[in-house]
């Protein structure tokens, strides 16, 4: 009979060390939510100049080292007007990568006049550097797809009070 309660409290006791090992595991996965960076919406929207007409993004800058650095990782979604504008002090050579970021970009190379120099597809979680090959002073990061729908093309025009004081 006390063998068989040993044995009892030993499964007893096995089961609440999943159970709680699983909590910690959820808990921990849910917490990586708190690590999302979100900046304030700018009041002013972004707007691309395409052949097809104006489009209008509502956009959170980056504009500090950490900004940038954390931008939309673990963001798991996004309204597909919304988008981030990375802005770097003069233009520079840029590499980018979508490690801890869920969701699939368009990122939109920018350079100081602000016309896209190019527009490129990033991964999710990937590792691999996304650059433009050229130097430039912003980056629109939008949903995956975003400038396609929106007739966004290299040469096109970024209009956003941000990019607008660039020249000074």
């Amino acid at each position: 009979m006390t063998h068989r309660n040993w044995l009892t409290t030993g499964v007893l006791c096995a089961a609440i060390a999943f159970v709680i090992a699983t909590g910690a595991f959820f808990q921990q996965s849910a917490s990586a939510d708190s690590r999302v960076m979100i900046l304030a919406v700018d009041p002013q929207p972004l707007v691309a100049v395409t052949k097809a007409g104006e489009r209008s993004f509502s956009v959170e800058i980056a504009d500090t080292s950490a900004e940038r650095e954390a931008g939309l990782m673990f963001r798991q979604e996004m309204a597909d007007d919304h988008g981030m504008l990375f802005v770097f002090e003069e233009p520079r050579d840029v590499s980018f990568w979508m490690k801890n970021t869920p969701m699939p970009l368009d990122l939109i190379f920018v350079g100081q006049d602000g016309r896209i120099r190019a527009i490129k597809q990033g991964e999710p979680q990937s590792e691999a550097m996304i650059s433009p090959g050229e130097p430039v002073r912003f980056v629109l990061e939008l949903k995956a797809g975003t400038a396609a729908r929106s007739g966004i093309e290299d040469g096109d025009l970024l209009r956003h009070p941000a990019i607008g004081t660039a020249h000074n």
